[in-house]
């Protein structure tokens, strides 16, 4: 009984830690106090946000190692602006355009994301890791291919696999436009992604995590990841749980990428690559797994820290790296650990003494 008090007041803590930081930005950026650079990274450390504590599901609760979360990401992306921008004549209200642009980009997401489990969560380890970064490589290549319009006749979809086709193909009327230009990407897109929107996905996002690793559900898709033999002995459904997280961890990545897409004017696939997985999985692993406030303080400090080292040119992204590193070393290592806890013991005798 006490635990589970203990792990409320946790959860609790989590969403008014979360709610006074937005206010406290909000009102930094109504008065006019935020760097230029600073206000335009509120939108991406959201969506960050949500990235990391979504694949936190994936690779700390339920304890497999996934580098395609990026893909998911690029799903949503550009399923957000295929829908915001092709709504645009019938939905004028900005704000009820990305709420399903948001909705539409997590659902084509959980899709993929059941598409992929269903084969790849009966592997195990490095070759779970292999499969879920080549799906995000295959993702980034298909939308590559797409040549999207809209006009008032509805979609036209190309699927240029050749490279043969152009936008000309589209078929498009006089008052159409083109979405999604293959390589390209989504050229010329109406940006309504906004901060508060950010900060109702990141309170979405900690509510169905929260809930999910404290429910019943959660319990079976920990112990899977303690003793999956043991879990089995038991009668726990081993495909069942598994793809629940990792379905979940997909649509949340869909929900965040479609908030990204819709906060640039222009996006290409690529952005979506190898490296923005890797970055997401660095948060994760940073903040700790399992560690779900590790994970939003992680993914905000290291998307705030390239910007904030600009000033030193050259040198930023060394610094960038020996930060990490430290940092790796810090929360990682036992003996730096041991080093800490040893200090702190010191530290409170010294003020007894002086006391």
């Amino acid at each position: 009984m006490k635990r589970q008090t203990k792990t409320k007041i946790i959860d609790f803590a989590t969403y008014i830690g979360i709610v006074i930081v937005f206010i406290i930005m909000n009102t930094l950026k109504s008065n006019g106090m935020l760097t230029r650079s600073m206000t335009g990274q509120l939108v991406p450390i959201c969506c960050y946000i949500v990235m990391a504590v979504s694949l936190n599901l994936t690779v700390g609760i339920l304890g497999e190692l996934s580098l395609g979360h990026a893909g998911f990401m690029s799903v949503g992306a550009f399923t957000g602006v295929v829908t915001a921008m092709s709504l645009q004549a019938a939905i004028p209200s900005e704000g009820v355009r990305l709420a399903l642009a948001i909705v539409m980009g997590a659902i084509f997401a959980a899709v993929a994301g059941t598409l992929v489990g269903i084969p790849v969560l009966r592997l195990h380890g490095d070759y779970l890791a292999i499969v879920t970064l080549a799906f995000g490589e295959i993702i980034k290549e298909l939308i590559n291919c797409l040549i999207i319009g809209h006009d008032e006749n509805g979609l036209h979809i190309i699927f240029n696999a050749t490279g043969s086709r152009s936008v000309a193909d589209l078929g498009l009327t006089e008052t159409g436009r083109v979405l999604i230009k293959g390589a390209q990407g989504a050229t010329g897109t109406q940006t309504i992604a906004n901060f508060t929107a950010g900060f109702i996905l990141i309170m979405i996002t900690l509510v169905v995590v929260l809930n999910l690793v404290r429910s019943r559900s959660g319990r079976a898709i920990m112990a899977l990841r303690d003793n999956r033999i043991a879990a089995e002995s038991v009668g726990i459904n081993v495909t069942k749980y598994k793809l629940m997280a990792f379905v979940t961890s997909a649509a949340l990545a869909g929900g965040a990428g479609a908030l990204y897409g819709l906060n640039f004017s222009n996006l290409v696939s690529s952005k979506f690559d190898f490296n923005t997985s890797i970055l997401v999985l660095v948060f994760v692993v940073l903040g700790g797994l399992g560690n779900i406030w590790g994970s939003i303080i992680a993914a905000a400090v290291l998307t705030i820290l390239p910007e904030a080292l600009r000033g030193f040119a050259d040198y930023r992204m060394l610094i960038y790296a020996i930060v990490l590193i430290i940092v790796m070393l810090t929360t990682n290592d036992p003996q730096m650990k041991a080093l800490i806890s040893k200090l702190i013991p010191i530290r409170k005798k010294g003020e007894a003494g002086n006391g």
